[in-house]
């Protein structure tokens, strides 16, 4: 038996009213896309005879390739912040996600008609993308140069600001406590902060080397790589030094509590990415913040954009940062 208005909007859960008036596309009807996206999936889905979408009409399909894995992502909010807000952000707009943890490329469906990548990528894994789809957002990598969309916080103007907040405190001893990672493939990615932070020290002429850390953005890295500079350091710690990202911070925060450093008179401390963990850590953590609600729907809309027009250039998208100050600065 064929399907009818009342099974399509019994099964959708509106008013007949409200299907027809979607199936014939009626401009004046006030309706959200989820509420539109569900009748007509569910017209399709029942074969519904008098209404057979076009090709422009499908269901959009993107794959949100995170590179982390579940177990990682826990560690590090920023990253499980951003991939949850794309798919909120994509849901809204009516365009289906699937979900690929640690850059495991094989498992992504080969009729996505999108990609969005959370994180770093090797040479090696864009050119694996590239066989999927030519519609790929890269997300805080910068794949401009390759010639795909991207979406990066501002690092430049993010390390200026700490920089200057640190010297309107009276400090010049500076310090940086920078990470460094790697691909799922094991390809070394730089941290463009300390690129940034070296350069606008060198400038200003108060750069120094012995006070320039490294760890791999774990909390156990920030803790270990904070505790051998108080060790090595002694009363020529710097006063005050900037954490590339918010596990790090803690984990150098609790080495700086154990060495009984008085917070921030002796030593002030700005982390990046302000995530939840650096609001409630005791001192408080005054942190770089970076949108990712703001990163996440601008990548929604950069993707809806490719996937109508999937022949226009790419873009870069910067996102700004702001300073969060809280305890751990004056």
């Amino acid at each position: 038996m064929a399907a009818t208005l009342r099974d399509i909007a019994s099964r959708a859960g509106v008013s007949i009213a409200t299907v027809s008036r979607i199936l014939n596309n009626d401009s004046t009807l006030s309706v959200n896309e989820n509420t539109r996206q569900r009748v007509l999936s569910t017209a399709e889905e029942l074969d519904y005879t008098k209404h057979k979408r076009t090709r422009s009409d499908q269901v959009q399909r993107v794959a949100i390739v995170q590179w982390y894995s579940l177990t990682q992502e826990l560690d590090d909010l920023y990253y499980m912040a951003i991939r949850m807000e794309i798919e909120r952000s994509a849901q809204q707009r009516g365009i289906q996600t699937v979900p690929i943890y640690q850059n495991n490329l094989e498992e992504i469906p080969r009729n996505v008609t999108g990609i969005i990548a959370i994180g770093k990528f090797s040479n090696s894994q864009v050119q694996e993308l590239k066989l999927v789809t030519n519609n790929i957002v890269f997300v805080d990598f910068d794949s401009l140069a390759a010639g795909y969309d991207c979406l990066v916080p501002d690092f430049k103007n993010a390390v200026h600001t700490v920089i200057n907040e640190f010297l309107d405190e009276g400090i010049q001893d500076i310090g940086m406590l920078s990470g460094t990672e790697k691909t799922t493939d094991n390809e070394v990615v730089p941290d463009l902060r300390r690129r940034y932070f070296e350069a606008d020290l060198r400038q200003r002429e108060i750069y120094h080397p012995e006070f320039m850390l490294a760890g791999d953005y774990t909390s156990m890295s920030g803790y270990r790589a904070m505790k051998k500079a108080i060790e090595e350091l002694g009363d020529k710690l710097p006063h005050a030094i900037f954490i590339a990202n918010d596990p790090m911070a803690v984990g150098a925060l609790k080495a700086v509590q154990e060495a009984k450093i008085d917070i921030p008179n002796r030593l002030a401390m700005i982390s990046f990415n302000d995530t939840a963990i650096v609001k409630y850590v005791y001192p408080s953590m005054s942190a770089i913040h970076v949108g990712t609600d703001e990163m996440a729907h601008a990548a929604v809309d950069v993707m809806a954009k490719r996937l109508a027009h999937p022949a226009s250039d790419p873009c870069k998208t910067v996102v700004g940062t702001h300073l969060i100050k809280r305890q751990t600065t004056k």
